[in-house]
């Protein structure tokens, strides 16, 4: 049988070499994530191990590639394999990126950022709101890392996040790793965006490690999480409540206990914030 509340659980990046200890053991995490794309084929062997799995856990579809933020629009095929994936499993959450990787019918390889304009706003709420018109579903949009900042901006990336589900209906995702990496790369606040958003906007939350690359932290979802985003988490928890928490890994996979016990962590910290609201 399905779990029947994932708001105060934590989930896991589903990846395939996890596929067939996760159905052999069930163990007991909040929901799965997967991301969207690996699944836009109509059939094989990613289909036939989530359907499986979507018996026993919510689903979360978590996109790369919608590219919110282009200037050249949404690519309409590419939406309409999302709102088929969508309607074949009914996710309980869907989310992208506050990110462009499209232009001029070419897609990238990487979630690239946003100047945080009024113009660049505008093209974001145009798209994700003809994204959720389409897909029937309100998206949690995601702040990124990223390693390149733009001189013209109007307004912080948190204002620019805000603004964008006030007026577009969307939900936030919230990636306290990503901060973490931002923070220490361009030296911007975590704590202050944390505390900048109002609770209830925020619809997930997203842990994962990075490595050092040179002089700058490089978000390669391939470690644990550090101390210091374990800090960051609990300062969210604090703010905005208990909200569903994911952990990513997606690069150097580890062997899936590893990876439940880092959930079986976080956890700890949505059981406790649970805990002391029941008090309070």
């Amino acid at each position: 049988m399905m779990t029947t509340s994932f708001q105060t659980r934590c989930g896991i990046g589903l990846r395939a070499p996890h596929y067939r200890d996760m159905l052999a053991q069930l163990p007991p995490v909040g929901f799965l994530e997967v991301h969207s794309e690996n699944y836009f084929g109509a059939g094989g062997q990613p289909h036939r191990y989530l359907e499986q799995l979507a018996a026993h856990y919510p689903l979360s579809l978590h996109g790369v590639g919608l590219s919110l933020g282009s200037a050249d629009g949404l690519d309409t095929a590419h939406l309409a394999k999302l709102k088929t994936l969508v309607n074949r499993y009914q996710p309980a959450l869907l989310s992208d990126h506050l990110c462009w990787g499209r232009v001029g019918g070419q897609h990238l390889n990487d979630l690239l950022p946003m100047p945080y304009t009024d113009e660049a706003l505008d093209v974001m709420v145009r798209n994700v709101s003809q994204a959720q018109d389409y897909l029937g579903r309100s998206l949690l949009v995601e702040n990124i890392s990223s390693y390149l900042q733009f001189v013209d901006t109007d307004r912080t990336e948190a204002d620019f996040l805000l603004e964008l589900a006030q007026r577009s209906g969307c939900g936030i995702l919230l990636d306290v790793n990503n901060l973490y990496v931002n923070a220490v790369n361009f030296g911007s606040d975590a704590a202050a965006f944390i505390t900048a958003m109002p609770p209830g906007v925020v619809g997930e939350i997203h842990l994962a490690g990075f490595e050092a690359g040179g002089d700058c932290l490089i978000d390669t979802h391939s470690r644990p999480v550090c101390e210091a985003v374990w800090a960051l988490y609990q300062l969210a928890l604090n703010h905005l409540g208990a909200v569903p928490s994911l952990i990513e890994w997606d690069s150097d996979i580890p062997p899936l206990a590893t990876l439940l016990a880092e959930a079986a962590r976080a956890q700890g910290f949505l059981d406790r914030e649970m805990n002391h609201a029941c008090a309070a």
